[in-house]
């Protein structure tokens, strides 16, 4: 398989650490988390890796990340900007929070014309999903006028932090393993028999089964996607910013559950079995670290990853 483009939604990175120098290594040799995402993309056949980032993070970020990635894959840049926004619509004054992840999308317009693969930077997805995405975009679409997406789910028992709540997007599949409808549930917790989240203005809480599926934000998204986005994106502002002006976002998930409520869209579920891995709190990080350089260990990565 080639061919392949793998969008990495970055420009939040240096907002998190301080700095794209400044990120903390989770690899036994200083592998970032980014680098795992790259390895396991291009071991599955991808060929191209768009980088979303800040306009002032471009030097640091190529010569941490994108000169490196260079090396395996062919590279571009798309720059996210809070002031990047429809004709008629103006950045409220005050505001410093992004648009969301489908703002950071439609960032990369100009640089992809196929169908694509997305991931956050920030997170360990394993291989299973890059070689289960890099499958579905090797089979050219129906042609029936809809919009064909797909998304890698995860168990939620192998995607909970030990060290506080955590936002997932908790999906709902048919028998044909098609995507029913994506609900996004805050301060989801780890309990003894699966997981739950706040109900009733956290007066009451819903239990999940330990294996209900949940969305890490893998995406596989029809060429036709970002013309869509783009036509929907007003359709948000206008509904968001009389009431949340300064902290309203656009989100993937909301995005393509709309199109897929509105029958524009369907979105074949693919499935991993992997622990993901993130570092949602700082305490997150020495656990990260030890389940990284076991898999090193196993011989699942080499040592160094890049050789």
């Amino acid at each position: 398989m080639s061919g392949q483009t793998l969008v990495i939604m970055a420009a939040g990175m240096g907002s998190r650490y301080g700095g794209i120098k400044q990120m903390e290594p989770i690899g036994p040799h200083g592998e970032l988390i980014i680098d795992y995402s790259i390895y396991d993309a291009v071991r599955a056949g991808f060929d191209r890796v768009v980088f979303i980032i800040k306009r002032e993070m471009e030097r640091d970020f190529r010569e941490v990340v994108g000169d490196r990635t260079e090396k395996v894959a062919s590279v571009a840049y798309a720059f996210q900007s809070l002031d990047a926004l429809p004709p008629g619509y103006h950045l409220p004054e005050g505001r410093v929070k992004p648009w969301g992840t489908t703002h950071a999308i439609l960032a990369a317009r100009g640089v992809l014309d196929g169908a694509f693969a997305a991931v956050n930077a920030d997170d360990y997805y394993g291989p299973r999903a890059f070689e289960e995405i890099a499958a579905w975009l090797a089979v050219p679409p129906t042609n029936d006028g809809r919009l064909h997406h797909a998304i890698v789910g995860y168990r939620i028992k192998n995607t909970l932090s030990e060290s506080g709540g955590v936002t997932r997007g908790v999906c709902e599949a048919d028998e044909h393993d098609f995507l029913v409808s994506i609900k996004e549930r805050r301060m989801v917790e780890r309990t003894p028999t699966g997981a739950r989240f706040p109900v009733d203005d956290g007066r009451a809480w819903s239990d999940l089964h330990p294996d209900t599926l949940v969305s890490m934000n893998f995406w596989g998204l029809d060429a036709r996607f970002l013309d869509e986005a783009a036509r929907d994106f007003p359709v948000f502002l206008d509904r968001n910013l009389p009431v949340d002006p300064m902290k309203c976002e656009c989100i993937l998930p909301e995005t393509v559950d709309a199109q897929l409520q509105s029958g524009r869209a369907d979105v074949k579920v693919l499935y991993s079995d992997d622990v993901w891995h993130g570092v949602t709190y700082r305490e997150d990080r020495p656990s990260v670290m030890r389940a990284i350089a076991a898999l090193h260990e196993e011989g699942r990565y080499p040592t160094p990853l890049w050789g």
